[in-house]
């Protein structure tokens, strides 16, 4: 579809050009923030940041990975109707790393499942920052395509001691979400309170089939924090979740997402005119996880379930020093392990038993860091950014019936980069950097079995030792910030040397049963650009592009989605607001059937579809606003380029992907108070 290709680049050039062109002569005026937000803006250089309570279209997220996909230059491989995988610029799972408040989580299905994004209702979160690309080593080794972090702000009490946030979302297919927050204290300490709640029907795609897609889901979480002075803080915080999903692409649902934490964090700031702030944590994360066949659909043939469990235990601590006047460094030590379990069951004639099973442990990892980030301003608002990390990584295969079983595997990996940034005047900024990133194979790509005949059958042979994964990535790019314009551009060029790929193989599986390292190449780019043309009207325009090739066995690199653009126009007086989004993805004739990442590989190709959505708000007091949707408003039929197969599941469709939502009506409730 050449055509609509050159559709979607004329759109990005007219945009860009005419913004630049009323950017020359542009007055500073006020704008209105806006109601709905459609694409969240970059911030920073390689740097996204949004607010995930603000109202937005599509229907406001559920989970990690659907707040996301706003994001251009993400998206999402859909399984069903929750817990989605998020994909940055084609790179999936271990290569984008999430951290919820400063804290790692992992899943704990072999077929992932419930990726890191699964456990998070993001609109218990104050703040949600995407890092892109290897251009900073403070948060890991190996997240060669970014970082995307969950926070919560500190309290401030210094308006009232008694605050909080509430919401209510009612949509299609039965959806409910219910969010509540609450905070009390004052200047010596504080009191905060989550909970979260979200339900939903099977779905139906644009041809009125039920998707096998319901789930329920609910969050909880409970900080309680001393702040003895103004520069001191002491946070003592636990979470408790727990859901079942259906899923559209496999033989097993999800029955249990069994989800509890506790950590504890300090930090300290001006503590010597040496020392800026000194921040330290350590937590537990535990996943029990619960899949079968026959709680949430008919059971065929035999009865089968699935339990794996991950603990993960960590600790970090860092210091800001101020080295110079504009020169800041910044050090770091962090230690993480974490050990998965499994156990398993199955019978022909009734739901097994597996509560009165032991638990086998299967591998174990333990990762250990250093790491010195630098940075430094000009007068002229120019700066500098250097790091350097090194990790001391360890794996131990704990099975009993592999080739592998027994082997220890240690590496270490190291990251780093360097980054120049030009402010050319008030409003324009230009950047190049260069970040080099390794890492070890995570538990998912260790765990493929070449040798496999079926999900049941695990075979003797395994991929366990696959080699670190070795990014060396240019950054380059450009901000605009005016009165009525925002303007970026960013793009990247990445030599991926090992690339851990993920493929099936037909004579010996049905399921990705292989793991091996290749080289390859990917390049590409994201635009975003929002444009206060009159008063009261915003367009926006986004644009996000990625190519890939496998370059030993030279053809393309599986799993990349295609082109996609989206055009924004929103009216907002304030009080009332209205708006459209045009979503337009191109075809993707570049795939490598059977190849990808582990979670999903090519099917085939795929042709372009676009999405048109409205949306309208009303504040009817300071603290109290409405807004409504409806996504989807032609009941266009698609799925996305990256979405998983359709399985075969009784009583529904099957699919070749599993397909997106048709026509979605929406109306949510939010109050604040204070």
């Amino acid at each position: 579809m050449p055509g609509f290709t050159r559709h979607l680049l004329t759109l990005a050039v007219v945009s860009a050009s005419v913004a630049q062109a009323h950017a020359a002569d542009a007055e500073s005026t006020s704008v209105l923030e806006p109601v709905v937000v459609t694409a969240p803006a970059t911030s920073d250089v390689l740097t996204v940041s949004t607010d995930p309570k603000a109202p937005r279209q599509p229907v406001p997220a559920h989970d990690g990975a659907d707040l996301l996909k706003n994001i251009p230059g993400f998206n999402v491989i859909r399984k069903g109707g929750t817990d989605g995988d998020p994909v940055f610029r084609g790179m999936a799972a271990s290569r984008l790393g999430v951290l919820l408040d400063g804290e790692m989580i992992m899943g704990g299905c072999g077929m992932r499942m419930d990726p890191p994004t699964a456990y998070v209702f993001p609109e218990a979160y104050d703040e949600v920052v995407v890092l892109k690309g290897p251009q900073s080593v403070k948060y890991g080794a190996g997240n060669s395509a970014g970082v995307v972090l969950f926070e919560r702000e500190t309290p401030d009490f210094s308006a009232s001691p008694l605050q909080g946030d509430a919401s209510l979302l009612l949509g299609s297919a039965g959806r409910n979400d219910e969010v509540a927050t609450l905070l009390a204290g004052n200047k010596l300490g504080y009191l905060s309170l989550s909970g979260t709640r979200s339900d939903a029907n099977d779905y139906e795609d644009g041809d009125g089939h039920d998707v096998h897609s319901a789930y329920t889901r609910w969050s909880s979480n409970a900080a309680l924090g001393w702040t003895p002075d103004a520069d001191t803080r002491i946070e003592l915080s636990g979470a408790k979740s727990d859901g079942e999903a259906r899923y559209g692409d496999r033989s097993m649902d999800g029955v249990q997402f069994d989800r509890s934490n506790v950590g504890l964090s300090f930090e300290t700031s001006n503590v010597s005119p040496l020392i800026s702030k000194i921040e330290g944590r350590v937590y537990r994360n535990y996943v029990d996880h619960v899949m079968d066949n026959y709680s949430l659909r008919r059971v065929s043939g035999m009865y089968m379930v699935s339990n794996p469990d991950r603990d993960t235990r960590g600790a970090s601590l860092s210091a800001t020093l101020a080295i110079a006047g504009r020169t800041q460094l910044a050090v770091g030590a962090d230690t993480q392990r974490n050990d998965h379990s499994l156990r398993s069951a199955s019978s022909m004639m009734s739901a097994p038993d597996y509560d009165s099973l032991s638990r086998t442990d299967d591998m174990r990892f333990n990762t250990s860091g250093v790491f010195a980030e630098l940075d430094h301003s000009y007068a002229g608002g120019s700066s500098v950014h250097a790091g350097l990390r090194v990790n001391k990584d360890s794996a131990d295969d704990l099975r009993s019936n592999k080739t592998t079983s027994g082997m220890t595997d240690d590496n270490t990996l190291t990251s780093g980069f360097l980054r120049y940034e030009y402010q050319r005047n008030t409003t324009d900024r230009l950047y190049a950097g260069v970040g080099h990133s390794e890492r070890a194979a995570d538990y998912w790509e260790r765990n493929k079995n070449p040798a496999a005949t079926s999900m049941m059958m695990t075979g003797m042979a395994s991929t366990f030792d696959v080699a670190p994964e070795k990014t060396t990535q240019l950054d380059i790019g450009y901000l605009h910030r005016s009165g009525d314009l925002q303007s970026s551009l960013s793009a990247f060029y990445a030599q991926h040397a090992d690339y851990i790929l993920i493929e099936t193989l037909p004579d010996v599986s049905a399921y990705a049963s292989n793991a091996r390292n290749i080289d390859a190449t990917t390049y590409g780019l994201e635009s975003d650009n929002s444009w206060n043309f009159a008063d009261r009207w915003t367009s926006t325009a986004t644009l996000a592009w990625v190519h890939g090739q496998n370059d030993s066995d030279h053809q393309a690199l599986g799993q990349l989605p295609p082109l996609e653009g989206r055009l924004g126009l929103t009216y907002d007086t304030g009080v009332w607001s209205a708006g459209a989004l045009w979503r337009l993805v191109d075809d993707q004739n570049r795939v490598a059937e059977g190849t990808g990442n582990v979670v999903g590989q090519d099917i085939g190709k795929t042709g372009g579809f676009n999405v048109f959505s409205l949306n309208a708000g009303y504040r009817a007091m300071d603290d109290l606003l409405f807004t409504a949707g409806i996504d989807n408003l032609f009941d266009v039929t698609y799925a996305e380029h990256i979405s998983r197969s359709g399985a075969a599941i009784a009583g529904y469709e099957q699919t070749t992907r599993v397909n997106e939502p048709g026509r979605t009506v929406w109306l949510k409730a939010q109050w604040h108070f204070e």
